[in-house]
């Protein structure tokens, strides 16, 4: 097995994860390791798995997404596989509940301290530790997604199988791909979001080449005075259905947000907390809780 003898359970507003350290790069896992531990009936269960350790140890890197860890300060790697077993270029929530991990084993300073660099197959992102912050909770971090790169608005049809009614999606790059739908914008016949079964792939058309997280936003305030807005999201992720948060959706769905409305701060509600979503020209900053459940022995 290249599984540990211990790994930990964590999660980022219902976004979880099971994760653990390679410090020597000889614990990378398989598919078939991580859809066992991740089955939520035969394992342990997660939305994915998380090995933090070095770049060089990442087998799928090249020489040259290495070398970008290095220019960018990263020493450690968030290598991140969905429930699947599917590599996955990014996670949001998944890099706050790492940093986590990283303060407790001190690799990374604790809040007030420097910001913690991390490598991902998305880049290097930075992390603010921010301590509690109300009302976002206890171990609340920073991180800096980069730019979000958004198609042209509402350009896709969105249905769910088995669900009346379709909405106009839009498409936005965040290091991984996403199609946000917002639903009270006159344009859309499926049901409130409350209501929408994600349990259920969305399908998107015309297709894109690779598969997208689907997010579905329901506008709940929108104060252009006071340049901040409230909405609601739900978001079926590719690799393992819907989760009750998904950083990068976050971030998609307030670029879209800000879009449409002009509004660049947003509280966003997701199924598993709140989070807020700053968006600028140049960078998308989500801020957002992470918890470490528990120490587990895997026998």
């Amino acid at each position: 097995m290249s599984l540990p003898q211990f790994v930990y359970k964590g999660h980022g507003t219902g976004n979880d994860f099971i994760l653990y350290i390679d410090r020597d790069g000889k614990l990378e896992p398989t598919a078939d390791e991580v859809r066992h531990i991740c089955d939520r009936h035969f394992g342990i269960g997660a939305d994915g798995l998380i090995r933090l350790t070095r770049p060089e140890y990442v087998g799928d890197l090249s020489a040259g997404q290495i070398a970008l860890c290095r220019d960018g300060g990263a020493e450690w790697f968030m290598d991140y596989r969905n429930a699947d077993g599917t590599l996955a270029e990014m996670c949001g929530n998944g890099t706050r509940v790492t940093t986590l991990l990283a303060q407790r084993a001190f690799i990374a300073e604790a809040p007030g301290g420097a910001p913690f660099k991390l490598g991902t197959r998305a880049g290097v992102k930075t992390l603010r530790s921010l301590g509690a912050l109300e009302p976002y909770g206890q171990d609340v971090f920073q991180v800096s997604l980069g730019a979000g790169k958004i198609g042209a608005l509402d350009t896709f049809k969105v249905t769910i199988p088995g669900t009346a009614g379709e909405a106009a999606g839009t498409f936005v790059d965040m290091g991984n791909p996403h199609v946000v739908s917002v639903l009270e914008d006159g344009k859309a016949t499926l049901p409130a979001v409350e209501n929408l079964n994600l349990t259920v792939k969305p399908m998107v058309s015309p297709a894109l080449e690779t598969d997208q997280n689907a997010e579905f936003v329901r506008i709940d305030e929108c104060d252009k005075a006071t340049n901040m807005g409230r909405a609601t999201m739900r978001v079926n992720e590719r690799g393992c259905g819907e989760t009750l948060s998904c950083g990068t959706g976050l971030g998609a769905t307030a670029v879209t947000l800000c879009a449409k409305t002009g509004v660049s701060r947003w509280d966003i509600s997701v199924r598993g907390g709140l989070l807020r979503v700053d968006v600028s020209d140049d960078d998308v900053q989500l801020t957002g809780a992470a918890v470490i459940v528990a120490k587990v022995e895997l026998l």
